[in-house]
């Protein structure tokens, strides 16, 4: 028998598993717009929206109604054997967001979040490919330095070094090629003169293990957390989308992080064209209201299954909650009715120039992003772009100093080498308004001062 808290005199621990054990955790008690307010009283500004989550805002009644009226009247009904009229809208309004190749003959499949979304479309990618009589393709390409879930068939898809170390043993390498990293380019080219040299290595991987084996190319529209909204250059996500054409092979993007408008389009795909066969949906969908992911699955691949067994073998339990499609139906309703969608890219070129002057401190050597999904790298040199040493813990140390001047926002390390290399997204709900943003780049400013002090002690 233990002796209890008030014995010791100690703190009684919190029963909940956390992510990190030596990290204290403020205690989030009330959200209001782009702030979430703390235990003890302190309002912090949500600069990533959580984890580039929150797109309407905290506290939105209308969603927060739409809930308790979805839950009184209908909380569940398991989609083995049913489908709900929330389900059905939620698809629609996907399919009519979605790339044109979408809109005759596409469908939804929905999930509990971003790596459900990852690991379905995994499953479906397999079955296109058994439906169509070619059961040795099996192999799924993506890129390096880039994330696609927490779940083992997300990580092995994945390129996040650190994420991926501890797990290495269970996870499968299927091939991947070196990102679109500009700032960092890892072909050593500069752009435009590269003539985005990075995608024709997808083209020479295909060509060097046998692309009859492949089922599909797995990527992010602009790269997500472990390279800090880095954003491709004008031709290179159509090359991809050639090559995997040229190959026969599906192209799927991941839009968990970008997608419902995040880039200041429906999905970052959009600003190139681009028509994949599979879109994965997460984060921004529900705005962090539920727990809510989505595959939008395109009329080929439908076809294929429907008209062959008819059936997929796959499912959550949570799949398509009514409660949940209620959520998302409703933070959709939101953003048109307050026109959200159309505030992004205006809001989006305002906060990258309010935090422009960033550069001028020497430990920052990039802001980058597209949207309000914007990154910025710290360096240890501007002129060599070296980064700090991993030990350093630049990024954590930013998020601590950022947070106490009342901004939270989002550290990564190992964007250099997936180790070394650290930076911070800002990804703030698309409510923020121009006196925020103001608050927002002068309180950066000063964690920056901070930390360059910091780094030169």
């Amino acid at each position: 028998m233990t002796a209890s808290s008030s014995q010791t005199g100690r703190t009684p621990a919190s029963p909940i598993f956390p992510r990190r054990f030596r990290k204290a955790y403020p205690e989030a008690v009330r959200g209001e717009g782009c702030w979430l307010v703390m235990s003890d009283g302190r309002r912090i500004l949500d600069a990533v929206g959580g984890a580039a989550v929150v797109s309407i805002g905290h506290g939105v009644e209308s969603v927060a109604r739409a809930l308790g009226e979805q839950a009184a009247r209908l909380a569940f009904a398991h989609t083995s054997e049913y489908h709900t009229a929330e389900a059905r809208r939620l698809a629609a309004r996907l399919l009519e967001l979605a790339p044109p190749n979408f809109h005759r003959g596409g469908r939804v499949i929905f999930t509990s979040g971003g790596s459900e979304a990852t690991e379905t479309a995994l499953k479906l990618a397999r079955k296109y490919w058994l439906e169509r009589g070619e059961p040795q393709r099996a192999r799924v390409v993506s890129r390096q330095q880039s994330y696609h879930g927490a779940t083992l068939g997300a990580l092995s898809v994945g390129g996040n070094v650190r994420r991926r170390r501890a797990y290495a043993p269970l996870l499968h390498d299927w091939g991947q090629i070196p990102p679109c990293y500009c700032y960092r380019c890892p072909l050593g080219k500069t752009y435009p003169e590269c003539n985005v040299a990075c995608a024709d290595e997808l083209d020479a991987l295909l060509r060097a293990t046998d692309a009859r084996t492949v089922m599909a190319f797995l990527f992010e529209p602009v790269s997500g957390a472990t390279l800090g909204a880095a954003a491709p250059p004008e031709g290179y996500a159509q090359r991809l989308a050639e090559i995997c054409r040229r190959h026969g092979i599906l192209v799927i993007a991941d839009e968990i992080m970008t997608g419902i408008g995040r880039t200041g389009r429906p999905f970052a795909v959009q600003h190139w064209g681009l028509e994949p066969d599979l879109i994965l949906v997460g984060k921004g969908i529900a705005s962090g209201y539920a727990a809510v992911g989505a595959v939008v699955v395109a009329p080929r691949v439908v076809e294929a299954i429907e008209s062959g067994s008819g059936v997929f073998e796959h499912g959550f339990t949570y799949q398509a909650q009514p409660v949940a499609m209620a959520a998302a139906n409703a933070v959709l309703d939101y953003m048109e009715k307050e026109d959200l969608l159309e505030r992004v890219t205006p809001l989006g070129r305002e906060l990258r120039t309010a935090l422009e002057p960033l550069k001028q401190s020497p430990i920052v050597g990039d802001v980058r992003g597209l949207g309000l999904l914007l990154g910025i790298e710290f360096v240890r040199d501007r002129a060599t772009r070296e980064p700090f040493p991993a030990e350093a813990n630049v990024a954590d140390r930013f998020f601590d100093a950022a947070f106490a001047e009342g901004i939270a926002t989002y550290p990564i390390r190992g964007c250099a080498d997936g180790d070394r290399g650290d930076h911070t997204l800002i990804a703030p709900p698309f409510t923020i308004s121009s006196a925020e943003i103001a608050q927002l780049s002068a309180g950066l400013g000063r964690a920056v001062a901070r930390l360059e002090r910091e780094t030169k002690a």
